[in-house]
């Protein structure tokens, strides 16, 4: 392995959030081709046998353990039960992630209950964040983080799967679906005024 694979691969290690291209050139004093080759190199080397892999997420590198290893190595770990996040939540992340930025009020009108203290609760383990409010005046928006998207495993914010195949029901669907369409996250063919 190179010298500077040796230190990338070190860089990773050590840091406790995924690293930009950008930041290894600096750290490293390598130029970006450079480094990008490192990376190669590394992911190689923790190839589909290796218990480790090099994974592009959150708009970086790091480096972390295999997703099929994940049960042993929770066993390890033994979260504590607020590291895991509820159902209520998931839900609250998904219409998030999908729909961003959206605000509290519109977040409740979707899921059809109250997501005040849910989205409090996302913003304070830093997976949501405030991203503004409307020019013309209203309430405050939210959108994921860089946080969301690495434990996610997600490359960046547009990297959600396609939501073509999940049936959406209920009072609210179509106009759920109108934003969808307009967010780019379901099929053409559909208009509307973006709820």
């Amino acid at each position: 392995m190179s010298e500077l694979a040796r230190q990338v691969e070190a860089l990773l290690f050590l840091s406790p959030e995924p690293l930009p291209v950008i930041a290894l050139c600096e750290i490293t004093e390598e130029s970006p081709g450079a480094v990008q080759r490192a990376l190669i190199e590394l992911a190689e080397r923790h190839g589909p046998e290796s218990g480790l892999e090099v994974a592009e997420v959150a708009g970086g590198f790091a480096l972390r353990t295999r997703a099929d290893l994940r049960a042993v190595c929770d066993r390890l770990r033994e979260r504590p039960p607020e590291d895991r996040v509820s159902p209520a939540a998931l839900e609250t992340l998904a219409v998030v992630a999908y729909l961003e930025p959206i605000s509290r009020p519109q977040i409740s009108r979707l899921r059809g209950v109250a997501v005040d203290s849910t989205v409090t609760s996302l913003v304070d383990r830093g997976l949501l964040e405030e991203a503004g409010r409307p020019p013309e005046g209203g309430a405050m928006r939210y959108r994921t983080t860089p946080l969301f998207q690495e434990r996610f495993g997600l490359r960046g914010a547009g990297d959600l799967p396609p939501l073509e195949r999940f049936e959406l029901s209920g009072p609210e669907a179509e106009r759920v679906r109108r934003r969808l369409a307009e967010a780019g996250h379901l099929g053409d063919g559909e208009d509307g005024d973006g709820g």
